[in-house]
């Protein structure tokens, strides 16, 4: 028998194919094409989220002014409006627990009552002189005021101690403080009931996103989700703006013609309907805001909000024929530059403790942020949640 050699052949280079050159060098030109395509569609959902935001925005707040010109009762709307957004977040809860069978959170009567109705009667209070005030005052008016909510969430931040006292926080103060006054000076459409209103909105706004920031610091309570805490919210709200709807509205409203002694069944629907879509419009708000931040950042609401005031402006002088001098401009614009830099001082503290913790300052938005924000950090919901947003996607 032969001797089978050991001995190992020496590997011979095969030379590689023509086109491999080619392969490697398509691999990263791929890669730079998905990633292109990646930011191209993140930016085309991000922009297509905050015109959403802004449709809903700005068209509660057209229609707030549009629907006050006709219907002069703004608490019964504010009230039938909590009433539509109860009904559409127990829907959401029920949609969320039926796909996820997990039991929403339900509070007992001693944490609802003792922790809940201080925030509830604030909100109320809140919303319902915000749209009040449209009896009296322009859209421009109403809009300018409404910022300097910023004003009084940073005072009360400081005073409850959830903000702590710093050079850059007292000139975000003077700056907001300055543009409200420049943006009222001697306008030719100020009413001083109406601004009193919202001025008093805008107070118990910086009350109620304080007592709100500190029921969402309770995990206990589990009212991470904004949907729950909406939910929850309502009822308690409804009940507490009945009393003023009661003394200034009731009687009024139960000899007009308009609802109760109506003779037109036509007008009745018409005015019936008229106050539904605000409900849906004020839902759809809420609802806006966070798919806004749950797909980009609260950071990305904040700087959309700016915008929308100044489009907000910009169509009430268009559409509406507010008007607005260049003192008032220059007071508008020291006001936003007040905001702006609140919310880069946000960004920067954000960044410089390495991503967001436990919520410390407040938003520069008043709306819902607040919620928003919170929801994002509840653990163990990120199913409902990615739930929820793909609900509203479709």
């Amino acid at each position: 028998m032969g001797r089978v050699s050991t001995s190992h052949q020496p590997l011979r280079k095969v030379p590689a194919p023509a086109d491999s050159g080619a392969r490697v060098l398509q691999l990263p030109r791929m890669g730079r094409w998905a990633l292109d395509v990646a930011f191209v569609w993140k930016a085309v959902l991000t922009l297509g989220l905050v015109l959403l935001y802004y449709c809903f925005s700005i068209g509660i707040t057209f229609y707030n002014k549009w629907l006050t010109k006709s219907f002069h009762f703004p608490l019964f709307m504010t009230m039938l409006h909590l009433a539509v957004i109860f009904l559409f977040s127990a829907l959401s809860r029920a949609l969320v627990q039926c796909s996820s069978h997990r039991a929403r959170v339900v509070l007992s009567w001693a944490d609802y009552l003792r922790r809940v109705a201080p925030t509830a009667l604030a909100t109320a209070l809140d919303v319902g002189l915000s749209n009040w005030s449209f009896l009296y005052v322009t859209v421009s008016l109403y809009t300018m005021t409404k910022s300097s909510a910023v004003l009084f969430i940073l005072i009360f931040s400081l005073i409850f101690k959830l903000e702590e006292l710093r050079a850059a926080l007292v000139l975000v103060v003077l700056l907001i403080a300055g543009g409200l006054f420049m943006f009222t000076y001697k306008s030719t459409q100020f009413n001083v009931e109406g601004f009193a209103l919202v001025l008093g909105a805008s107070f118990i706004g910086g009350i109620r996103w304080t007592l709100t920031q500190m029921l969402l610091q309770k995990a206990e309570l589990g009212l991470q989700n904004p949907i729950d805490t909406m939910f929850h919210l309502q009822p308690l709200m409804f009940l507490g703006l009945f009393p003023l709807f009661a003394v200034f509205e009731g009687l009024h409203l139960s000899t007009s013609e308009k609802i109760f002694r109506f003779q037109d069944t036509g007008l009745l629907l018409r005015v019936l309907g008229s106050l539904f879509l605000g409900g849906i419009l004020a839902f759809g708000l809420g609802f806006s805001e966070f798919l806004l931040v749950s797909r980009t950042s609260s950071l990305t609401l904040s700087i959309a909000g700016i915008f929308k005031e100044v489009c907000t402006l910009l169509l009430a002088a268009h559409l509406l024929g507010d008007q607005i001098s260049l003192l008032n401009w220059l007071g508008f614009a020291l006001c936003l530059s007040g905001i702006s830099l609140h919310v880069a001082l946000k960004a920067l503290h954000s960044r410089g403790d390495g991503g967001p913790k436990a919520l410390k300052g407040l938003s520069s938005s008043p709306d819902l942020e607040l919620l928003l924000r919170s929801s994002q950090r509840e653990e163990g919901d990120n199913e409902e949640e990615e739930y929820f947003v793909a609900q509203g996607q479709q």
